[in-house]
């Protein structure tokens, strides 16, 4: 390949002929990630960004796109599916910006899709586009590259019949109805919603050999990015984590070798911090505190688990996790699941949390425990009515030695606990003064958890079931101070367990004060 042209192709933009200048395009839309000694090793994307594209740099001047060390990095690395954690404002969403727009106008028939966290950063995105757009040559924009549409959220380029489109996941619409050859997921770690839903229908539109790239700064070691993150290689994406020193402009006063502690001396050792950066780590502790590790991230494991608040403790469910094994037996369609069938003699207790039946709903759960040692026994989780619930409860219970059956009332547990009594008429109904079934309040509700925590902390063996604590690791407490699952996930393994912990817990008590 003769490489003085690709630097001819667009040093001579553009031409007196459209003609022209739309093979031009082409014949570099092609050669995107030509890697050329001309260019010093760069790819003719990074070149070609440098040529045509602007960006507003960190103090508010308009420079050309020119790729920094994370945008290198990811550059050496990148593949058609990525995943990338980063720091917050290392320029990886422009730079990916910047690519999948030179892919858009060099490539006819391309439709890209960037879907922003929410309407005011897909706002924002869509004037880092706006402005590649007004950088190109004025006399590409009045030819090959001129406009139909250029809105809030859209620019057309009829002549090639491609399309840039930025979009909010919060629409849950985004994405349907299209075919699509590049797709940028931004933040995705703060998608509100069914992000899991969402992500599957914009994965449902891009094409085969189109290009992927889903990023965020962490959010906590739940949710759908994290579990993205996690299962990274079985989905075929490419991880690319990028700490905040790759940013050359994150650099404070510098602080002398002689006052790091240890913790600076192992990052200097394993990460070549500078005495500058080692200045700006303490200024970032000092104005963050606790969010220091999630918006400014140093390590692809402890940014997830610094960052979001889960109840729980992290570090024994992921030990756990990594212990249990399948249930000796699955009944119902995986839906009830049993490690340990009823043994004669021994005593069981059943907490039940309701729910109102409909698919897209909170599910149903079941959870069977050991009286004695608090050992999780069995688990039914699914979307079924209160009158199933109740026999299935009935069933399950009776199987396990009459186990003492303590169904949350709220809401639809008065409809489970009437079929209990008037169809099922089991006979060991959990009462609380007098009246079946186990109220949730706003007091009630932290003993509950509290117990299931302390649980958790000192002896995480005694559950089995990886639902339930795929559920505690996404049991989060929210900004307004309350607790529950995060969003588009589900709490209802948690509340069942919690419940029949508490009332263990009550029972022990009781015992303990008759002798």
């Amino acid at each position: 390949m003769d490489n003085d042209f690709i630097v001819l192709q667009a040093e001579t933009f553009p031409s007196t002929s459209e003609r022209t200048d739309r093979e031009r395009l082409c014949w570099l839309g092609e050669r995107l990630d030509f890697r050329s000694p001309v260019l010093n090793g760069d790819t003719v994307a990074m070149w070609l960004g440098s040529v045509l594209l602007r960006v507003r740099d960190r103090k508010g001047a308009v420079v050309p796109l020119e790729a920094n060390t994370a945008q290198q990095a990811y550059e050496q690395r990148r593949g058609k599916r990525n995943i990338i954690l980063k720091a917050r404002q290392m320029g990886i969403s422009t730079w990916i910006a910047g690519r999948f727009f030179l892919k858009t106008i060099t490539r006819p028939g391309t439709l890209t899709v960037e879907v922003a966290h929410n309407r005011e950063a897909a706002e924002q995105i869509f004037r880092i586009v706006h402005r590649f757009y007004e950088s190109l040559p004025e006399g590409l924009r009045s030819g090959i590259l001129r406009a139909s549409r250029v809105n809030t959220g859209q620019i057309l380029f009829p002549e090639l019949d491609s399309e840039y489109r930025v979009e909010s996941a919060a629409d849950g619409n985004a994405g349907r109805g299209m075919t699509i050859q590049n797709l940028h997921c931004s933040e995705v770690a703060r998608w509100k919603g069914d992000a899991a839903g969402t992500m599957a229908s914009l994965r449902a539109a891009l094409v085969p050999d189109g290009e992927l790239v889903l990023e965020s700064t962490p959010n906590g070691a739940y949710g759908h990015f994290y579990e993205e993150w996690q299962g990274a290689k079985e989905r075929g994406l490419v991880r690319h984590f990028f700490p905040w020193w790759m940013e050359p402009a994150y650099a404070g006063s510098a602080v002398q070798e002689s006052e790091w502690t240890a913790e600076e001396s192992a990052l200097v050792q394993r990460d070549g911090l500078l005495p500058e950066q080692i200045g700006f780590r303490r200024q970032l502790q000092s104005n963050f505190r606790e969010m220091a590790a999630q918006e400014y991230a140093e390590d692809p494991k402890a940014c997830f688990l610094a960052s979001g608040s889960c109840v729980f403790d992290l570090e024994c469910i992921a030990k756990r996790a990594r212990e249990v094994h399948e249930p000796l037996e699955k009944r119902f369609n995986g839906q009830l699941w049993i490690w340990y069938p009823p043994q004669p003699g021994r005593s069981y207790i059943a907490g039940v949390d309701p729910a109102g039946g409909g698919t897209d709903g909170d599910y149903a759960s079941i959870q069977i425990i050991e009286q004695r040692s608090g050992m999780q026994c069995a688990e039914f989780r699914g979307h079924i009515d209160p009158q199933e619930l109740a026999r299935q409860s009935a069933e399950l219970a009776t199987q396990f030695n009459q186990a003492l059956l303590v169904v949350e009332r709220n809401n639809h547990g008065l409809a489970v606990l009437a079929y209990l009594t008037t169809v099922e008429h089991y006979p060991a109904i959990y009462e609380q003064r007098g009246q079946a079934g186990w109220l949730t309040t706003s007091v009630s509700r932290p003993a509950m958890l509290a117990q299931l925590g302390a649980a958790m902390a000192n002896g995480s063996e005694i559950f089995s079931s990886s639902r339930l604590l795929a559920e505690c690791r996404t049991f989060v407490r929210q900004s307004d101070g309350r607790t529950g699952a995060a969003a588009g996930v589900h709490d209802d393994c948690v509340m069942a367990m919690s419940i029949a912990l508490q009332v263990r817990a009550e029972m022990a008590e009781r015992s303990r004060v008759e002798r």
